[in-house]
């Protein structure tokens, strides 16, 4: 894994100043598609790496980028939540810059998808009419207008949990409104998984992992690995060449 310093590009665009990413290369020479991964709301920590080292191992040059580069969670969760919000802003001029690296990398085919988990979720969902080729979204809360927001979205494949108590119904809207824009999709909402289900390992602040669990905020190793091959079916079929 090797760090990237994206912030040339990155102020350019409007982004973080200071933006990096984490690459997470496959092996071999490549050229490899490209995915552009969103981190959680806790940031990029160690359960995040291994998302991307995951996709790596399946073929895909993984760009992570740290949308908290100019502060960590601290100082910048509450300015990225607002982006997220609102649909525009910082952390989104971050993303599309982390997409262009990529296209322009020589290892990088030049297809190039977007995954989130989480906060990253949503923002995946809001980036997939970006200019992206496939887009993976992962508990991802919803925004007010759905179907604005999806106006012109690439192929989306989608996990969600049944026990997740903080987006009751999530599943069922998305798909609708994606059937109802024609969009290419696959929703799945998996009975007893809840959220941040396929994260590997508990993350948070120890004092609040109890409430987390209440809340249905834990991982879910029966449902995890359905939910990975349904990500890598999806980024086969839109980004590899065949």
């Amino acid at each position: 894994m090797v760090t990237i310093d994206l912030s040339a590009k990155s102020k350019a665009a409007g982004g973080s100043i200071g933006l990096q990413g984490y690459l997470a290369e496959p092996t071999g020479d490549g050229p490899f598609p490209g995915v552009v991964m969103i981190h959680e709301a806790f940031g990029l920590n160690d359960v995040m790496l291994r998302q991307a080292d995951r996709l790596a191992a399946a073929g895909y040059l993984t760009l992570a980028v740290d949308l908290y580069s100019d502060g960590g969670p601290r100082r910048c969760l509450v300015a990225t939540m607002r982006s997220m919000l609102s649909g525009t802003g910082r952390a989104f001029a971050d993303i599309a810059t982390a997409k262009e690296w990529l296209r322009e990398d020589e290892k990088c085919s030049g297809r190039v998808g977007v995954i989130g988990f989480c906060m990253g979720g949503a923002f995946a969902l809001l980036s997939a009419n970006d200019g992206f080729d496939a887009a993976s979204v992962n508990y991802g809360q919803l925004p007010r207008d759905l179907h604005s927001a999806l106006e012109g979205a690439c192929p989306m494949v989608a996990n969600y949990g049944a026990k997740d108590r903080t987006l009751p119904g999530a599943a069922a809207k998305l798909e609708h409104a994606l059937s109802d824009l024609g969009i290419e999709h696959d929703v799945k909402e998996f009975p007893t998984a809840g959220h941040a289900f396929m994260n590997d390992a508990p993350v948070g602040p120890r004092p609040l992992r109890p409430l987390m669990r209440v809340m249905g905020i834990k991982p879910d190793p029966a449902s995890a690995p359905e939910a990975w091959r349904r990500i890598e079916e999806h980024f086969a079929k839109y980004l590899q060449d065949h």
